[in-house]
Parts: C-alpha cells; structure tokens; sequence
C-alpha cells in the first residue's frame, strides 16, 4: 500500500528536493509577476462590471458617476501600491502587513491583520474560481449546472499544481498570465486607436438596451450612498497587491528591489487595464444589470424586458466584440484567456498564505507542521488548508459570485489600513535617530506616502462595512474574531507547553528510579509473545513477569499448562476478568503496583503484529492501541511495542528473526530455577 501512495504522490507531485535545492524555487521577476499578481490583473474582469452594475440600480444616468468612481479606484490603487513599496523595502523577510503591524502597533495587531489576511486569501480562492465557473458556464451547460462541482475540481487542480512547487507553479501560470495582459492591452489599444485616430463608433452588444431603475427618486443620501457602494465594490481591484510584500522571499536577490520592481510592474498594468475597460465600456454604451434581475430589468429598445433566455455577457467580451466584432478570432482569445485567468487568479492566495501560515507557526500562533516545507520545497500544508477552506466556501455559497463577493474585501483593506498606520510609527521611530540628510529625507517622504495609503484605505474600509455589512461582510467580521481568538489560544498551549518542558538553573536533573518492573502482555503463547519476553529480559529488570487477563476459563488453563510445560523462566500472573473488560484489570494490576512503590517505574511490554495493508489493519493490534492510549497518561508508565513483522509486511525474507527461538542457540531448554540462577549471577 505504501508504495502505491508513494507511487500517485510522485505523479503529482513530482520527485522529492532537497533542502539545498530550495534557491533554484526562487523567482525571477517574468515568473515572479505572473504567480503573484494574477489576483490584481485578474480583477478587471469583473471590478469595473460590478461598479456598472451597483449604478444600474439606479438606472442609465447614473453611470455618469462611473468615470469617477474610477479615478476614485485608481487613486486609491497607486496610494496603496506606492504604500507597499515602502512595505518591501523595510520588510524584506515576508511577514508582509503582519510583521509590520506586530512590530510597530503591537501582538493583537498583528494578529488582527494576520486574521484579516487568511480570511480573504480563502476568499481570493472562492471569488476566483466561482467567477471563472460563471464564465464557462455561460457557453458550456454542463460547467453552469454544476457549477459548486467543477468549481471544487478547480481548486484540486490548483493545489496538485501548487504542490510540485512556486517554480514550476509560476512557469506554468506564466503563459496565461502573460496572454491575458497582452490581448487585454492590445484591446485598449486597438480601441482607442478606432476611438480618438481612426473617429470610429463602437459599439457594445448590449449598447440600446436600457435599464429600468429599481431605485426612484433618490435623496442626496441616497444617491452619495449607492455611488460609495459602486466605489466599493470597484475596490475588488485592489486585492492581491499586498502578496507581494508577504512573498518576499519568493524572489531572487536582491530580493526587496525585484519584489518592489514587481510591485510597480502589476500595479501600472492593473490599472491601464481597469483605466481602459471603464473607458471603452462607457463609449461602446455597455449596458449591465445584477444577474438576478437582468432578465426584468434589462429593457430592449422596444422597452420589453430581455426575458430569462437572455445571458448577460460580462464586459470584457461586450468590449470585444464591440473593438473586434463577435465571432472574431481576437474575440474568442481574449474570451479564452479572461476565463483561463479568473481560475489563476486564486494562484496568488496560494503563494501568499501558505507563506503567511508558516510565519504564524513559526511565531506559535498556529501549528508547527504549517512551518513545514514538503517534497518540492512548499509549504504543503499551508496550501491544503486554503485548498480545503475555498472547497467548504464554494460548496456552502453554492460557487455564487454575488454572495461571495459580498464576503470580499473587508479583510484585505483591515491588513491594508493597519499596515500603513504601522509603517508612519516605523519610519519616525527611525527618524529619531537617523542623522544623515539624504536618509532623513527619504524617510520623510515615505513616511508621507504611508500616512496618506492609512487615511485613504481606512476610509474606504469604513465605507466597505457600511455599505456591505448586511448583504454578508458580516460573516467576515465574525470570522475574524474567531480566527484571532483561536491563534491566541494555540500561543498560550505552546507557551505552556515550552514552560513546563524549560530546563532551568536550578533544575537538578531526575533521578534514577529505584526499580524498573517489567511486565510483558500475554494473550497466547505464540512467536510475537516469544520475541517480547526475550526483549524484555534482554533490558534486565528489577522484577519480571508476564500478565494475561483471564476472561475465558478454558484458554486461561490451556495457557497455563502451556507455559510450564515450555518451561519458560519468566512467571506467568493470571488477571480475572469477570466482565470480560482487557483493558481495565491490567491498569489495575499497573496502578497497585506504582501505589506500592511510587519511586519505582512500570516498564510494559506490548507484542504487536506489523501488517503490510491497510485494511489488515483494521483486523489486528485494536486491543494493544486501546491499551497504549490508557497507558501513556499514566505517570511512571514506561510503554514499549515490541513488533512481530508478518509476511505481508516482511521484506527480507528468509532470515532469521532476531530473538526468534530459532535464531538463538539455548532457547529455553533450561528450566526456571536455572535461569534465575544465572540471571542472579550477572546481576552485580
């Protein structure tokens, strides 16, 4: 059995590293943006849609706010980008906003962003893969039908990917990546060349639709409202950027300039292409509803409503088909590569939090075997654990994106805006002792541009609780909370822990117990049995004897008979067992033999057959795990397995087993009293 696990485990996974080979999983910068920014970039296929779409509540002319609304997410885009970068510089070990947050606004901080952060990179996961499903969905029935299903298939695929390492990981998410940017770029490009060079009309599928309101007359509040709602839900664009400063050590040397490169790199991408699809939607009169209303309040020209045979495309392909032409080929690439990417787009969750999980172990915030590197290098568990939490999210939100997103965003402004905070307390508590003129200076300005990125996502977090509290943020600022607590208390075990186990000045160390009592647990005389009484005299004990638990009458006596007649030289105590209970009657016995002899020490001996499969497991050794586990909270209880390999699991067949009665030449052909004699003859 174990080779065949070992066997699938290297098919996907690949050949095991060794530990010295971990330098060549580091990332260049043309592999390193693609596995880290794929979240960023990947949002302009549904952040400018969604800020159309929370405007069309309030009908068509309402989408004259939407230029603003942009500038708006662009502005708040480069603040936090340009943020981030100071982050790199300063932080180049990879805690990213939770070592800076701990470092300079204390513990609960930065647990609150490490909370924060794990919360929206299994958010990243869901929001990604559902969309990608959506947008399959729409041409393949199938994919739409079972969609929590595919979905979950996705993400498997993702983790197997993920498994084999960041390297090959990034070179194979690279090419979609890549393709994606260009065919997005070359569609802005192209169309405002037809736009401001060539004087063209383009114009959108959905161009003489129009939207019936569900909102009328709206008051001055009202109307601020709904416009901070599209401002945030147009804030999705911004997850991912804070990947990069928490994979730091991903990157190649120097690592902090090629991460904060990066970092530059995605953030001017992301926001030429979300510039542009705002652009070319508005002038191509892009018309979109929410997907549970469409088909009421999409009106044609004639003003009937579209009806529910009506699929809405999303607005990268209305904007292509508009600059192309449907059917194009240019059309149906960059339809190929927008849903291609909103499934990699969870790749940057996958980098980023396995990370993140480790540095929390590391601190002791969360367990140890998240600090783990497996075969290739990764943090395989911390990338099982996302995988696991965005499968139970995609299956509980049934894989819908308009649920999900409301869930969206929250965590990632709550690290956002108590990172920045932390970085105007890091750059002045070095300005206080900082004497150079030219640092000084630098630091100024960074501690300039940190300030302006805390104030800015503080207020955009702020309007993201208003404005998607009730419509289900409200499970995020539960879970937080929740996680928080939970790091808290995994802290204090292994603080606990760490304080009773802590060898200190004055510790004189144990001493020797006064008696070791051996017993060996018998349940019939057979060659397991025969190997644990040789081991067991081989450790030469204070005392020795073999326990069985009398529970039939008949086996008892055949036993009995059995042993003397053998002669084997170690006394053989019957247990009874009236209730036919195993367990309890030897933590009897080993109980009233610590209460006699408290500095003494019980060593128990427990014969054990080892099987080659899985399910013959499952028919031998139940009694001996039973009694292990009753056995190991005893204090002064010494429990020892003494293993009998079987056929199935023995490969080294045909020789002798040590210890075996065969394998020795006077087995037990002496009596007892023989024995004894010469036992108290080596005895010093």
């Amino acid at each position: 059995m174990a080779k065949v696990t070992d066997l699938v485990k290297r098919l996907l996974v690949g050949r095991a590293l060794r530990s010295g080979q971990l330098h060549e999983q580091l990332l260049r910068k043309r592999i390193a943006l693609p596995v880290f920014a794929s979240d960023a970039l990947s949002s302009v296929a549904y952040a400018p849609q969604e800020i159309l779409v929370i405007l069309s509540l309030a009908g068509v002319s309402f989408y004259s706010f939407s230029p603003w609304v942009a500038i708006a997410v662009v502005v708040v885009m480069l603040t936090v980008v340009a943020s981030y970068r100071q982050n790199v510089h300063a932080y180049p070990s990879g805690g990213g906003d939770y070592e800076v947050a701990t470092t300079n606004l204390g513990k609960n901080a930065g647990l609150t962003v490490a909370s924060a952060l794990m919360v929206d990179y299994v958010l990243t996961v869901a929001v990604s893969v559902a969309n990608g499903v959506d947008y399959v969905g729409a041409t393949i029935p199938f994919v739409g039908q079972h969609k929590p299903a595919v979905a979950i298939v996705i993400v498997v695929l993702l983790t197997v990917v993920n498994l084999r390492g960041i390297r090959e990981s990034g070179a194979a998410f690279a090419i979609p990546t890549y393709a994606f940017m260009i065919s997005v770029l070359g569609l802005i490009a192209w169309g405002g060349f037809r736009l401001l060079v060539l004087h063209e009309d383009i114009e959108a599928p959905s161009a003489h639709f129009t939207i019936e309101p569900e909102q009328h007359n709206l008051t001055a509040f009202a109307a601020a409202f709904l416009v901070l709602r599209a401002f945030s839900s147009g804030c999705a664009a911004l997850t991912g950027v804070e990947a990069i400063s928490n994979g730091v050590p991903a990157f190649r040397k120097p690592k902090s300039k090629n991460a904060a490169t990066t970092l530059l790199m995605m953030g001017l991408v992301a926001i030429t292409m979300f510039s542009g699809i705002i652009a070319l939607g508005l002038a191509s009169g892009v018309k979109v509803a929410e997907p549970s209303v469409v088909a009421r309040d999409l009106l044609k020209p004639d003003g009937t409503p579209v009806g529910p045979g009506y699929y809405q495309q999303p607005i990268i392909s209305q904007v292509a088909d508009a600059v192309f032409g449907g059917g194009s080929v240019p059309f149906i690439v960059i339809s190929a590569v927008t849903a291609l990417i909103l499934f990699l787009a969870a790749n940057t969750a996958f980098n980023g939090f396995p990370v993140l999980g480790s540095i929390l172990a590391q601190d002791r915030y969360l367990p140890r075997q998240l600090h783990t590197r497996g075969d290739r290098l990764a943090f395989s568990n911390g990338i099982i654990i996302l995988a696991l939490g965005a499968c139970l999210l995609l299956w509980g939100f049934q894989a819908d994106v308009s649920r999900l997103l409301n869930l969206y965003i929250v965590g990632v402004f709550v690290s956002f805006t108590l990172s920045q905070t932390g970085m105007v307390i890091h750059w002045t508590r070095h300005l206080k002792t900082e004497t150079d003129p030219r640092i000084r200076h630098q630091m100024h300005r960074s501690r300039v541009i940190n300030f302006f990125g805390g104030v800015m996502t503080g207020l955009v977090l702020i309007v993201v609780l208003l404005t998607k509290f009730l419509v289900g943020a409200w499970i995020v600022v539960i879970a937080m909370p929740v996680l928080f607590l939970m790091m808290k208390g995994i802290r204090r075990h292994y603080d606990k822990v760490a304080a009773e186990l802590e060898l200190t000045e004055d510790y004189e160390p144990a001493m020797l117990p006064a008696r070791n009592h051996t017993i060996v647990l018998v349940s019939k005389l057979h060659k397991p049995t025969m190997r644990a009484l040789a081991y067991a005299r081989a450790t030469r004990p204070s005392t020795l004897e073999a326990i069985t638990v009398g529970v039939e009458g008949d086996e008892a006596r055949k036993l009995q008979e059995e042993w003397e007649r053998r002669g084997i030289p170690v006394p053989l105590k019957m247990l009874d067992s009236p209730y036919r209970e195993i367990t309890q009657p030897i933590l009897d016995y080993v109980k009233t033999i610590r209460r006699r002899s408290p500095r003494d020490v019980v060593t128990v001996f427990i014969p054990e057959y080892v099987v080659g499969h899985w399910w013959e497991h499952l028919l031998h050794n139940q009694s001996a795990l039973r009694l292990k586990a009753r056995l190991l909270f005893k204090p002064g209880v010494m429990v020892t397995s003494v293993p009998w390999q079987l056929h199935s699991s023995d490969r080294l067949k045909g020789r002798p087993e040590p210890f075996a009665p065969g394998a020795v030449r006077r087995p037990w052909h002496h009596t007892a009293k023989e024995e004894s004699q010469r036992l108290a003859d080596k005895r010093p």
